[in-house]
């Protein structure tokens, strides 16, 4: 049998919901120009954090299997909003920012073709509506 993810999620007033995901609790809300409180990210940007950490996780382990050593690993994810309604991503961009030493371009491309072709389940899914497009940017220390 297949694995199975299950959340929860209560609205508490207003536009904010909190979500319980294996007891880590997530407030949503929408800014106050739309209605809310602002009180925490809109469901629609935790869509870019999901790609940004699932990903990440994934770079940041294979680089240590390949023993790379970066000090430090940022990811801004990018998304193109629809003018028109349903107002969804179009487009999301991937920026990978290495800071280190004399980091190996060829093993910091590699692994992220690895995450985004073989292991991150939410790029594959999100590939199957959108484009996805990444670029590598490195930071000398």
């Amino acid at each position: 049998m297949s694995e199975k993810h299950i959340i929860q999620t209560e609205w508490n007033g207003g536009m904010a919901f909190e979500a319980d995901v294996n007891g880590h609790k997530v407030t949503m809300d929408a800014t106050i120009e739309a209605g809310g409180h602002d009180s925490g990210p809109s469901p629609k940007k935790l869509m870019l954090v999901a790609l940004s950490g699932c990903t990440g996780m994934d770079v940041v382990s294979l680089l240590k299997k390949m023993r790379v050593d970066i000090e430090k690993c940022t990811i801004e994810v990018q998304g193109d909003v629809a003018e028109e309604h349903p107002k969804r991503y179009t487009k999301m961009h991937v920026i990978y920012k290495f800071t280190g030493k004399n980091l190996p371009l060829d093993k910091l491309e590699k692994a992220v073709k690895m995450s985004e072709e073989t292991y991150c389940g939410v790029e594959a899914l999100y590939k199957m509506a959108i484009e996805v497009t990444s670029e590598i940017k490195i930071i000398e220390s």
